[in-house]
């Protein structure tokens, strides 16, 4: 075979090697764009997830994008339904409740695990998380600070190395992520912007905690950085009411 005809048979082969990978690169960002697009509310809880509109902004068929939406279901991102469209998975009540009762248990569960379990590479990791966190709160880079506190407690809970927890841990910081889009906004107040601060120390003391394989501690230090969270939500949920005047 001439050396020519050797080299565009290759070239084709190539091609069409670069054709078949397309679809499932497509997949993978639509994935991570849909993730990005619900943990920072730029898709409402509730809202309609358009599966043709999907299809043509990524170019991709029906079926491979409704094979990532029952992926995204099964993750807790979504709800799906028969005879119904999808929709990005629900806040309400119920859930916020079941929220702030479970949060602890596992951040608690999870942290000092990893305490127990991580390695010297999962601690840089993480260490590496918190490099980005700490320049998104300095930035007032609001998406960026709910991204790195999303992916800080998600690298905590790998390095626990436990199958059972992973699963509601991911669910978990689904809402927490969302519920961060409040406690992440620009700070408004003096006392919002001391709370972002301690929020990075207590990441800081965190790592510490689980570089010194000191389970006890990384699991109080884990509660008192939900406690602080937790406590500017409920504030934002149960604001002060306007002052009225008792008498006209």
């Amino acid at each position: 075979m001439p050396a020519s005809t050797a080299q565009t048979k290759a070239e084709k082969e190539n091609t069409s090697q670069a054709f078949a990978e397309v679809p499932s690169d497509r997949k993978t960002v639509l994935g991570e764009t849909l993730r990005r697009r619900i943990v920072s509310m730029e898709m409402a809880p509730g809202a309609v997830v358009d599966e043709m509109a999907l299809s043509e902004e990524f170019g991709l068929s029906r079926p491979p994008v409704r094979e990532l939406l029952r992926q995204l279901a099964a993750e807790g991102y979504i709800e799906l339904e028969a005879n119904r469209a999808a929709r990005v998975s629900s806040m309400n009540f119920q859930s916020l409740r079941s929220f702030f009762l479970a949060a602890p248990l596992i951040y608690i569960a999870t942290t000092q695990l990893a305490a127990a379990n991580a390695s010297r590479t999962e601690i840089n990791e993480l260490k590496l998380i918190q490099k980005r966190f700490r320049a998104a709160i300095e930035q007032n880079d609001v998406e960026g600070r709910v991204i790195y506190n999303d992916e800080f407690h998600l690298q905590i809970g790998k390095m626990a190395q436990n199958a059972y927890l992973m699963p509601s841990l991911r669910r978990l910081l689904i809402d927490h992520a969302r519920l961060g889009k409040i406690f992440y906004r620009h700070p408004t107040t003096q006392d919002m912007a001391e709370n972002l601060d301690k929020a990075v120390e207590q990441h800081d003391q965190i790592i510490e905690a689980i570089e010194r394989h000191d389970a006890e501690a990384a699991g109080r230090l884990v509660r008192a950085h939900f406690e602080l969270s937790r406590h500017r939500m409920a504030e934002y949920a149960a604001p002060e009411g306007v002052e009225v005047p008792l008498s006209f």
